[in-house]
């Protein structure tokens, strides 16, 4: 399939706050998965704190971010979300962030396929020169996800996450259009 916004395992859609509250309200109770996402003390959201989050995210998108959730293409179940945002228009440059909710649908391919799809609509539809992300080196299943969608390690952060009372490095990744472009073909 040739769609924008189709890869070979799932599709990106837009997020619906009466249908998927409940996962992103599941998924907010596993604390390896938040502590994975990002360095934001992990704290459960109830259902009804996650419809207002969907809501509020899909409010504020655009002109300088878009959000989509993660569909399967097998059974069209909603297993993640990825955001690009901070679009700097006149530099062409953006930040990526995706997850991957459930436990189960890790390691799956999911994010990989959905990284390539957003950054094909990143270079192809929105015209950007660069993407770039961080990711905690403590996660290092995502660093090689983000290496096959073809992000390169920029740099690092020594020291800026704490958790159980160990410090970790972020690790800055990003890919440049013509480095996608070269991955095409």
């Amino acid at each position: 399939m040739n769609d924008l916004l189709h890869g070979q395992l799932v599709r990106l859609a837009a997020a619906n706050s009466e249908t998927d509250a409940d996962s992103l309200a599941r998924w907010s109770r596993d604390s390896e998965y938040l502590r994975l996402l990002d360095s934001d003390p992990a704290t459960p959201r109830s259902a009804r704190q996650s419809k207002e989050g969907i809501t509020e995210w899909m409010e504020h998108e655009r002109p300088n971010s878009f959000g989509f959730v993660i569909r399967t293409l097998a059974d069209d179940r909603l297993v993640g979300f990825v955001g690009l945002g901070g679009i700097d228009w006149n530099n062409g440059d953006g930040w990526v962030g995706i997850g991957i909710g459930a436990r189960e649908d890790w390691g799956k391919g999911y994010g990989t396929d959905a990284m390539r799809i957003m950054l094909r609509f990143a270079f192809s539809e929105l015209n950007l020169q660069r993407v770039s992300l961080s990711v905690y080196a403590y996660n290092p299943r995502a660093i090689r996800s983000y290496e096959k969608a073809g992000f390169r390690v920029e740099g690092r952060a020594r020291q800026v996450v704490n958790r159980d009372g160990r410090r970790g490095d972020e690790v800055f990744m990003g890919v440049l259009r013509e480095e996608w472009e070269k991955n095409q073909t």
